[in-house]
């Protein structure tokens, strides 16, 4: 398979919108219509279903890591993997079964991190936890360990392609929380744990 092919592939994968076949799944309103209006795991939480919410996390998380796994499995080096992970993550952000207009993009860049080395994922999801637990933000908790994956992935790899291609990846994901990042300051982003009438939906 040539590199050009992969990528398609892992953008196609990608694009899979786990947040709202899980929710069709389970019967629920389109997580687009609440909340955030993101379609991704942490607003699919905000319907209070966890068992939907977990499995669009496991899905997203697995559709980042199985494009790095897969590119490894067919002879790609790591740096050509990372991009496949990248399409990946593309994928979901500019979904082409959502108009290009998809999540943010947090569980599948952490299921790169996965496939590229368990070690950066579990130092970015700690930063994570952690700035999750003490907020209760969860775009501060995903600004944090975006900015953190680049430097781990220094840490852990040293000076290669794949480092420069998940700092690529964390500039985003932190562009994709523009929105987040203004909310923050003005004092009105949704909490971890609000209900659909404690997070209205986005301009």
């Amino acid at each position: 398979m040539s590199l050009l092919l992969l990528l398609i592939a892992a953008y196609l994968v990608g694009s899979i919108p786990f947040a709202i076949v899980t929710s069709r799944l389970f019967g629920l309103e389109d997580p687009r219509k609440y909340g955030s209006g993101n379609p991704g795991a942490t607003n699919v939480l905000r319907s209070g279903n966890k068992g939907a919410a977990a499995l669009t996390l496991l899905g997203d998380s697995l559709k980042g890591w199985f494009a790095v796994w897969a590119a490894t499995q067919l002879g790609f080096d790591l740096g050509q993997a990372a991009l496949a992970g990248l399409a990946a993550f593309l994928g979901h952000v500019f979904s082409m079964f959502l108009r290009f207009n998809g999540g943010k993009g947090v569980a599948t860049a952490l299921g790169v991190l996965a496939g590229v080395d368990a070690r950066i994922a579990i130092f970015c999801a700690v930063i994570w936890l952690m700035v999750a637990y003490t907020s209760r933000y969860s775009s501060a908790a995903a600004l944090s360990a975006a900015a953190a994956a680049p430097v781990a992935a220094f840490m852990f790899l040293g000076p290669k392609l794949a480092v420069g291609v998940l700092a690529v990846m964390s500039a985003v994901l932190i562009w994709r929380h523009k929105e987040n990042i203004a909310r923050l300051r003005a004092g009105t982003e949704g909490r971890i744990g609000g209900k659909k009438k404690d997070n209205p939906p986005e301009a």
